[in-house]
C-alpha cells in the first residue's frame, strides 16, 4: 500500500488494499487500517524526532488524500523495536488517493528520511514494501 511511509503506510510503489472494516462517521465512509513495521534501533531517535516535528506539507498531503486519525505506536517485541500504525479512510478512490501522495515532492522527500529508519517484515520484504498489513479482528465503537 503506497500510503504514508511512516506518517502512514507505504507498500513499495504499488497501491495495495489492506484488510481493513468498513463503517459510517457522519455520512463519510470510514475504513480502518493497521499496519506493523520494524524500526531500525539505531534509528529511533531519530524517528522519533522526525515525527515530533513533522512537516506541515506532509500533514497537509495526509489530511488531503482522506486519512484521519492517524497514528503511529512503537512496541518492544523480545528487544526489537516494532510500529504499529492505525488510521482511517474516509475517501472513495484510496488507490487514486495515494497514487496522489505517492507523486508529492515533499511526501517523497519525507520517506526519504522515514524509510531508512524502517525495517521490514519479512513478508514486506520480500515484495518490496515496508509495512505489513494487519487483519482486524475486534472494533467496537
Amino acid at each position: 500500500m503506497l500510503v504514508l511511509a511512516c506518517l502512514g503506510c507505504r507498500q513499495g510503489n504499488q497501491a495495495v488494499q489492506p484488510a481493513m472494516q468498513t463503517e459510517r462517521v457522519d455520512s463519510l465512509p470510514v475504513k480502518r487500517y493497521g499496519m506493523v513495521t520494524g524500526l531500525k534501533p539505531e534509528k529511533l531517535a531519530y524517528y522519533k524526532q522526525l515525527h515530533a516535528q513533522a512537516w506541515p506539507a506532509v500533514l497537509a498531503k495526509i489530511t488531503e488524500c482522506n486519512i484521519r486519525n492517524y497514528s503511529i505506536y512503537l512496541k518492544y517485541i523480545e528487544g526489537k523495536p516494532y510500529l504499529f500504525s492505525y488510521f482511517e479512510y474516509t475517501g472513495s478512490n484510496f488507490e487514486a488517493d495515494m497514487n496522489k501522495m505517492a507523486a508529492d515532492s515533499v511526501t517523497q522527500r519525507w520517506w526519504r528520511e522515514t524509510d531508512p529508519c524502517q525495517s521490514p517484515l519479512p513478508e514486506a520484504a520480500e515484495v518490496g514494501q515496508i509495512w505489513s498489513e494487519a487483519e482486524e479482528v475486534f472494533h467496537y465503537h
